[in-house]
């Protein structure tokens, strides 16, 4: 079973940083209906082609259907996958590091709920991301709140009780990005924060 496939199917769920520190994970609001918030932040923001990286059960993906934008999800938990197919969405089951449709054509990538730290290595990430969409494409990403810069480390689920593997995750707070976004040939062009949620969104610039 992938990392993020328990989380989805276990009744407690929590995530524990290299420091020991451990937070529930919000698994409830990834598998339910868009926020207010959620279509402040990303949905409402996006007038194009789509592209939800790391989508989970796909609420975004949902709620930017329901706009009438075109867009899909990637993820690589099978159990979120299914669980989105279930409710007929569009959604592919692959690692964001493999090839996906589309490549250089979509006008909109997002990173919600604080995908950045997929890998472990925000850098990778966002070069990832910048070949991925259209130049003049815009990524939407959630961050952490200022101060904390940018720190790798591992994480690990406890689901039930049960402490699993541990995988690469990394933080970046909203005022470290605009550095780490220049050196992979992004613009930060604007920010929006609510309920304590920060997103910085960021232009891809030709190379």
């Amino acid at each position: 079973m992938r990392i993020f496939d328990a989380a989805f199917v276990g009744d407690s769920v929590a995530m524990r940083d290299h420091t020991g520190v451990e937070a529930p994970l919000e698994v409830a609001r990834w598998s339910g209906e868009a926020s207010e918030v959620d279509h402040m932040l990303f949905v409402d923001q996006c007038s194009g082609p789509t592209i939800d990286l790391g989508c989970g059960p796909g609420r975004l993906v949902r709620a930017l259907l329901g706009r009438g934008v075109s867009a899909m999800g990637v993820d690589s938990s099978a159990e979120a996958v299914r669980l989105a197919r279930t409710d007929g969405l569009p959604v592919l089951q692959r690692s964001i590091f493999e090839p996906l449709p589309r490549e250089g054509q979509w006008a909109h990538a997002l990173l919600a709920d604080g995908n950045i730290g997929i890998g472990g290595r925000p850098s990778r990430l966002l070069h990832r991301a910048w070949g991925i969409l259209a130049t003049g494409g815009r990524l939407h990403v959630e961050l952490s709140e200022p101060g904390a810069g940018v720190v790798s480390g591992w994480r690990q689920l406890r689901v039930d009780g049960q402490l699993g593997q541990r995988f690469p995750w990394a933080v970046v707070s909203i005022d470290a990005v605009a550095e780490l976004a220049a050196r992979a040939g992004f613009a930060q062009v604007g920010s929006l924060a609510k309920n304590g949620r920060h997103v910085a969104v960021l232009a891809k610039v030709s190379s």
